[in-house]
């Protein structure tokens, strides 16, 4: 059996222990195209040949932009990889600006791009690049070379050998991808990730979060980030079917076509999920309303292990019964677990859907730290809702005295390319400073409280941890999305984006006419329902903490506009001050 050491080696692994038919699924022209395990290695060895034809060497970077997740990007990683080329993952939706550095700062020689929208971004870009000789296309595109023409390139087997002797010269510790970090400020930094920096997360998850094969996934996060790819490589050690989502949007429809067993999401998804089943809910009438309210109170008082009693864990059967199990059918009806990460998950969250049967396994990393460090497992009493579980295996956490976590192991990475200073603020000593804080509890599980760098303090000398309060702010329906404010200033305060579209309906049931958004933000009973939804929030915090004042914004907070990095992440300094005359507003300037 092939021993797992680097990334290349994990679809080997998969052809010799499970050989699928239906190793990765693709949806094109309305129908799911499956390829093989056989095929998809066929298809990577083509690409290793065809690429070696073109002059790639070992150490030569290879960018691959994809606006969904798909086989093609799959057989390129693997087919670059596994003759020493340096993989170049980038976000789509970043802006022009950044495409340009970051395929200068790579130095990427080739570029292979998903469709005419990122092509159009890279052509823009590419008369000001230094060393990038050609784009490819996965789509068929009129003003691009499309990737069949390098598949074709490889169709000559003759120059294999080359390909296994590059193959057998690759070591674990050699340089494998970089991944550039989105970055709240400043420039993207491109992180330097080796094969076994990923591989060993990789089996040390596989340990916390176990997958039979022949089970099937779905995949939808962007597979640019470290999270979605190192699970993609885990998906394929543990033999899943991996079916590509076509987009954000159609999540649910290709659920319901391929029923997944497992899913990889991030908090704000399942807010939204939530969000739509509550509105649904609440369209019902009579005993079948009672009954669904009834069910979604139970579930915010979930805890794993039964810890409720047998009294809760019967009510609890009769509400999966007659509610969740309508809420499993909308992802497809056969989930057995999510796995969650890249912000943090709302308690209320963690409690309802795994009282609906689809237990959320909340883990955290960074980038950095390829990525995971921790993560809840269901086995041995590993699940602790609210937390990010116990460090795996091979991982040393350590909270330093300002409760910084810190982070020892093979997945840290071996450092931010061509930036040596950055590297040194970040890894000292052997240790890798997250700039988060936590604590770690009798049981060795990890809780994550905030980030180092977004603690203020106000003029009071009080600190203020802003996402705390930002977490709890958005248990409410009306509130899509808050930046809490007042570093220096005399009390904390918020920027809030309501939720347009429930309060839309509210204000409908309430015979409240509004028109555009810009109208809402200012209407007096607007202002007043979203009042009594911070002062419910704030009685959970000390009197320095609790927000003072807030003001709403009318534009919806996105990526593309720039309030929001790739990773839904705040950019807190850029959303200060697209609303600095609503910032001063709040302290009388």
């Amino acid at each position: 059996m092939t021993q797992v050491t680097r990334l290349f080696d994990f679809p080997y692994y998969q052809l010799e222990k499970y050989n699928l038919d239906k190793a990765l699924v693709t949806k094109k022209n309305g129908k799911w195209e499956a390829t093989s395990t056989k095929d998809y290695l066929a298809k990577a060895n083509a690409i290793s040949r065809g690429l070696l034809r073109m002059g790639v060497k070992k150490g030569d970077k290879i960018a691959i932009i994809s606006m969904t997740n798909r086989t093609e990007w799959n057989i390129m990683d693997i087919g670059a990889l596994q003759i020493g080329a340096t993989t170049v993952p980038i976000y789509p939706t970043i802006s022009e600006e950044d495409y340009q550095y970051v395929l200068n700062h790579s130095e990427a020689k080739y570029c292979f791009v998903s469709c005419e929208d990122v092509l159009k971004k890279v052509l823009a870009v590419s008369g000001n690049t230094k060393k990038l000789e050609d784009v490819f296309s996965f789509d068929e595109l009129k003003n691009c070379n499309h990737w069949s023409e390098v598949l074709d390139k490889g169709k000559d087997e003759s120059n294999q050998n080359e390909v296994e002797e590059r193959k057998a010269e690759i070591k674990p510790d050699d340089l494998a991808t970089f991944i550039y970090t989105s970055g709240t400020t400043g420039r993207p930094k491109g992180v330097m990730l080796s094969h076994n920096n990923i591989v060993s997360n990789v089996l040390a998850s596989e340990k916390r979060v176990p997958l039979q094969g022949g089970s099937s996934a779905l995949s939808f996060l962007p597979v640019c980030h470290i999270f979605e790819r190192m699970i993609l490589y885990l998906y394929q050690y543990c033999g899943i079917q991996i079916y590509f989502a076509e987009g954000l949007d159609k999540i649910s429809e290709n659920a319901k076509e391929v029923h997944p067993n497992v899913m990889t999401v991030v908090p704000r998804l399942l807010e939204k999920v939530y969000d739509a089943i509550v509105s649904k809910g609440e369209e019902l009438e009579g005993i079948k309303r009672k009954l669904f309210f009834w069910a979604v109170d139970l579930g915010l008082k979930f805890e794993p292990y039964g810890k409720n009693g047998w009294f809760y864990e019967k009510k609890l059967g009769l509400a999966r019964k007659l509610i969740f199990s309508k809420w499993k059918d909308a992802l497809g009806g056969e989930i057995e677990m999510l796995v969650s990460g890249s912000a943090a998950l709302q308690p209320r969250l963690g409690r309802v859907f795994g009282a609906a049967g689809m237990p959320v396994m909340e883990g955290y990393g960074l980038t950095e730290t390829s990525p995971v460090i921790s993560v809840n497992q269901q086995e041995g009493g590993g699940w602790k809702i609210g937390s990010v579980g116990r460090p795996i295996e091979g991982v040393e956490v350590k909270i330093a005295d300002d409760g910084e976590i810190l982070c020892k192991g093979p997945n840290v990475m071996q450092g931010y390319y061509k930036d040596p200073d950055k590297t040194a603020e970040v890894i000292k000593d052997g240790y890798f400073h997250t700039g988060d804080i936590g604590e770690i509890d009798a049981n060795g599980i990890l809780k994550i409280t905030d980030r180092k760098k977004e603690m203020f303090k106000t003029s009071g000398g009080k600190y203020v941890a802003p996402q705390l309060l930002e977490n709890r702010f958005k248990q409410s329906r009306f509130i899509e999305q808050i930046m809490v404010v007042g570093e220096g200033e005399k009390m904390p305060a918020a920027l809030i984006q309501p939720n347009f579209e429930y309060l839309q309906t509210w204000c409908e049931e309430n015979n409240i006419t509004i028109g555009q958004n810009s109208d809402v933000v200012v209407n007096d009973k607007v202002i007043a329902k979203l009042q009594e939804e911070v002062d419910d929030a704030n009685s959970d915090f000390a009197k320095w903490e609790k927000v003072k004042q807030f003001r709403l914004t009318p534009d919806v907070w996105s990526v593309d506009d720039g309030h929001m990095t790739p990773t839904m992440k705040l950019r807190r300094k850029i959303i200060k001050e697209m609303y600095m005359d609503l910032y001063n507003d709040i302290y009388g300037r």
